[in-house]
């Protein structure tokens, strides 16, 4: 055997006082929380209250999981409705199977949902999650490799992947004879991995460029879903799992031919400014020393006031939004940028609020 070769584990499942702990899901968690972490840090910088992200992933999570197994069992049936298929196992997602297609779809429905909610342009969420995303998808990756899934052809390549022949009696487990796992006779490309290491490639060219170009109107988001298609485009290629084909071509070939197009003419057609917000009832001018109350009359003994998060807010030039950032005052309108763009439903949250919609 090749003694450059990778490496797979022979269990995915543990079990820990009687429940089940599964790497899949594991990894998919840590994604998810990972997505979470760099959404918030970026909201954050453009102005949202801390933690809005917590309130967005609650919509978008279990919409995005729900997309993504819904896309996998359409373009599966034959593992759970065709000949030997167990239509149940369709609610197993721990075995694997979610398909980024209908994880995106699924997430953005709950990503907008959300933005209704918490009174905040639906763009702005897109463009704070690109970057998280595909960090979460390489991540989430790891969850293959522990399944022993997602791996391409044979290969003689030094990085070949040893597979281990999984025991379908007790799954999670490879199969065992005499006390040792059962491998598959070669070595394999691990699609999983390039697809991994792509993914974080493209979270580090969506920082970049977005950085010094400084997108909004969901341009970072597009960006992200052309780069990301470009490689599983030649990763889907790899891979010699069962799939649904076209042609003797894989589905996924064509969806990542058909999301790339879409998601280019999104970049190229639709332009703007990045938004940035503040709370709509924020200070436009400085208080007046002679109206402010005595401090000598105010109540020691009075419960402090917990400042709240805005419910509404108004999209605002980076200009104005710095500004109010250094002063806590937003200065009044001066320039043209600084109106929502007609026809534009996401800068309509600078009017009324959350309650209101």
């Amino acid at each position: 055997m090749n003694v450059a070769a990778i490496p797979s584990p022979t269990t995915s499942v543990w079990h820990l006082f009687g429940l089940p702990i599964r790497a899949y899901a594991l990894c998919i968690v840590l994604g998810i929380v990972a997505a979470v972490l760099i959404m918030e840090f970026r909201l954050r910088r453009r102005g949202v209250a801390p933690w809005a992200s917590l309130d967005m992933a609650v919509w978008a999570v279990p919409f995005g999981i729900i997309g993504a197994r819904i896309y996998h069992v359409i373009t599966s049936p034959g593992d759970y409705f065709g000949s030997g298929g167990d239509p149940i196992r369709a609610f197993y997602i721990w075995e694997g199977g979610l398909g980024i297609w209908g994880a995106v779809a699924g997430g953005a429905l709950g990503t907008w949902l959300a933005a209704r909610q918490l009174g905040l342009p639906f763009a702005l969420f897109l463009d704070a999650a690109a970057p998280g995303l595909p960090v979460a998808q390489a991540i989430g990756r790891v969850g293959n490799w522990f399944n022993n899934e997602l791996y391409g052809g044979v290969t003689t390549l030094p990085w070949g992947l040893q597979v281990h022949d999984m025991d379908r009696a007790n799954p999670g487990h490879a199969t065992v004879i005499d006390g040792k796992a059962v491998t598959l006779p070669d070595l394999y490309h691990p699609a999983f991995l390039y697809e991994a290491v792509w993914d974080l490639g493209v979270a580090g060219l969506v920082l970049w460029l977005d950085r010094r170009f400084r997108f909004g109107r969901g341009r970072a988001f597009a960006l992200y879903v052309m780069a990301y298609t470009v490689g599983r485009f030649w990763i889907e290629m790899l891979r010699t799992d069962e799939a649904t084909l076209i042609g003797g071509i894989r589905l996924n070939v064509f969806t990542s031919v058909v999301v790339f197009l879409g998601a280019l003419a999104y970049f190229l057609f639709v332009k703007g400014p990045r938004e940035y917000v503040v709370p709509i009832d924020a200070p436009d001018s400085a208080p007046d020393p002679e109206t402010e109350s005595d401090v000598s009359q105010v109540d020691v003994n009075a419960e402090p006031v917990r400042p709240k998060a805005p419910r509404a807010y108004q999209v605002v030039s980076e200009e104005r939004f710095r500004e109010y950032e250094r002063t806590g005052i937003l200065p009044p309108v001066d320039t043209a940028t600084d109106e929502p763009a007609a026809g534009d439903d996401s800068a309509q949250s600078s009017v009324g609020s959350a309650d209101e919609r």
